[in-house]
């Protein structure tokens, strides 16, 4: 391990760790056409974690805040993006691609919206009275969690639920022997698009500064005359939707969803927040990639430690950096 992070720190870091993996991955595969598939699946896969991950980073790092029914907003964000699709259904099939555009921007602007909305509730009413007190948070979000769910299963029942895609996001692009899927590539996209805003905002923006201040010296900025309360309402709000844009995301991915699915991601997310470090999205993005990549090539060459490779690798990790790869705050 101290080998390892020495080559890192020279050549770049810990942002040289998914290359390493990817370069692993290729050695251990062997064939180059089933590398490259798996890797694109894998960095896709990544950055929708990265969506629903981000949200709980900037929450639990920044506002001091275990939030265990954040994935009660990447349920409702899939169940919604899905029910907008269905009602959509003559624009994605259609030949106009600009339709099947115009469809998939609303099903992901409507996940949006209810995060948005949702999360001011949830930060007002539920989360506010609890602020500093993490077992109370931890019960009270876990209530929270399991009365959304069956809020999912009173609107659209127990029974799966089929996600349809636009037309230009069907298929695949073949090259040579490779298969990419078109939405896979749309996913990492997406994913990093939201990532570049992420980081301009926190580092580049007088509101970032203020974020970034509010959580070292809460006191001190409220005495320069900012009202960081709302400031932090408005983070809670932007991980809100930031967990339904990803379970969106998901939906389209998986193409169908159960209302299981929140509490399924909520390890997975978990983890990778616990790797990346607290209120880093850097990290989190980090962290995101790695549990994609390797519970893809995991998945490939050892089928039956697919499901245990996300709790290896952070072990892994935390062995090696106690605080995660890439920490805002400790």
């Amino acid at each position: 391990m101290t080998r390892i992070g020495d080559i890192l720190g020279r050549y770049g870091g810990v942002n040289l760790l998914p290359l390493f993996v990817a370069a692993l991955g290729f050695v251990l595969i062997g064939a180059p056409a089933s590398w490259v598939t798996l890797t694109v699946a894998g960095l896709a896969m990544g950055m929708m974690i990265f969506l629903m991950a981000s949200g709980l980073s900037l929450v639990f790092g920044l506002m001091d805040v275990l939030n265990f029914g954040h994935s009660a907003f990447v349920s409702f964000g899939a169940f919604i993006a899905a029910s907008a699709l269905a009602f959509l259904g003559a624009w994605l099939g259609a030949e106009n691609i600009a339709l099947n555009i115009a469809a998939m921007g609303l099903a992901l602007v409507a996940a949006i919206l209810f995060g948005l909305a949702a999360g001011w509730f949830f930060e007002t009413v539920i989360i506010r009275p609890v602020y500093k007190d993490h077992l109370r948070q931890i019960l009270i979000t876990m209530g929270a969690l399991i009365v959304a769910e069956q809020i999912i299963l009173m609107i659209w029942g127990g029974t799966p639920t089929a996600v349809p895609r636009p037309a230009f996001l069907e298929g695949a692009w073949i090259l040579g022997d490779v298969s990419i899927e078109i939405y896979r590539i749309f996913a990492f996209g997406l994913g990093l698009a939201v990532y570049v805003a992420l980081y301009l905002v926190l580092n580049r923006t007088r509101i970032g500064l203020l974020i970034r201040a509010g959580v070292e010296n809460r006191e001190m900025v409220e005495a320069l005359g900012f009202r960081i309360d709302r400031l932090f309402v408005a983070v809670f709000m932007l991980g809100s939707a930031l967990a339904a844009l990803g379970g969106a995301m998901w939906a389209g991915y998986q193409t169908l969803i159960s209302p299981a699915l929140g509490a399924e991601m909520m390890i997975v997310v978990f983890i990778v927040v616990i790797i990346g470090g607290l209120g880093s999205i850097e990290g989190t993005l980090l962290g995101a990639l790695l549990v994609g990549l390797v519970g893809n090539y995991v998945g490939f060459l050892a089928p039956k430690m697919a499901l245990a490779s996300n709790m290896i690798l952070m072990m892994a990790i935390l062995l090696w950096r106690p605080s995660g790869l890439r920490p805002a705050v400790r």
